[in-house]
């Protein structure tokens, strides 16, 4: 007789099916992606997935909210952390740039989504990533108020730090011949010299 799935197992088929749904929507896009082939990543069959995911867009949905809950998981915290305001900026673009670095797949699906003429991508990324990114430059201008530059238009450099970043780790094999060796560190020079400029760092 069979032993029974322990609740260790039951409980991680859902991770492991959204960690191979990330790999396989970032890859091909949210059309050409399949669940029988996410499925058979996972080593299980279709209606399977479907008893843990109802649909295609709901796992889509599921693997987006994901990524941008991970990702405002690390931003809150390089905010909450001990230091003046110039050290929790840097560590901000630090943060961000090495979690889509260490998440490529997350880079590759929220820059697809953005050029995206139809599916399921512009409407997530409005509910998810706008106000993410709201919160981000919000917390730049309160709490930089006094010390950043004053003609420095907050938004836009934000916007510059996290498209280089997302293009960067999307780029796959062309990222070392369009950027170099450039890393994390990036991030952290263009918000120093932009945002703090020399006459405060």
């Amino acid at each position: 007789m069979a032993r029974p799935k322990t609740d260790t197992t039951v409980a991680a088929t859902p991770l492991r099916i959204l960690a191979a749904a990330q790999e396989a929507f970032a890859a091909s896009g949210y059309e050409p992606a399949t669940l029988a082939d996410i499925a058979r990543t996972v080593g299980i069959r279709r209606p399977s997935l479907l008893y843990h995911f109802p649909s295609k867009e709901d796992l889509y949905g599921k693997v987006v909210a994901q990524v941008f809950g991970q990702m405002g998981q690390a931003l809150l915290q390089a905010q909450e952390q001990p230091g003046d305001f110039e050290e929790r900026l840097l560590a901000l673009a630090f943060t961000f740039a090495t979690f889509v670095q260490d998440n490529p797949a997350c880079a590759s699906i929220v820059v697809r989504e953005l050029v995206a003429p139809d599916g399921p991508g512009h409407a997530l990324l409005r509910d998810q990533a706008v106000p993410l990114f709201d919160g981000v430059v919000a917390w730049i201008e309160s709490e930089g108020r006094g010390r950043l530059r004053p003609t420095v238009n907050v938004r836009s450099v934000a916007l510059h730090i996290v498209s280089d970043a997302l293009l960067r780790n999307a780029t796959g094999p062309l990222r070392g011949d369009l950027w170099g060796a450039i890393g994390p560190e990036h991030s952290v020079a263009v918000a120093r010299s932009i945002l703090l400029g020399p006459e405060v760092s």
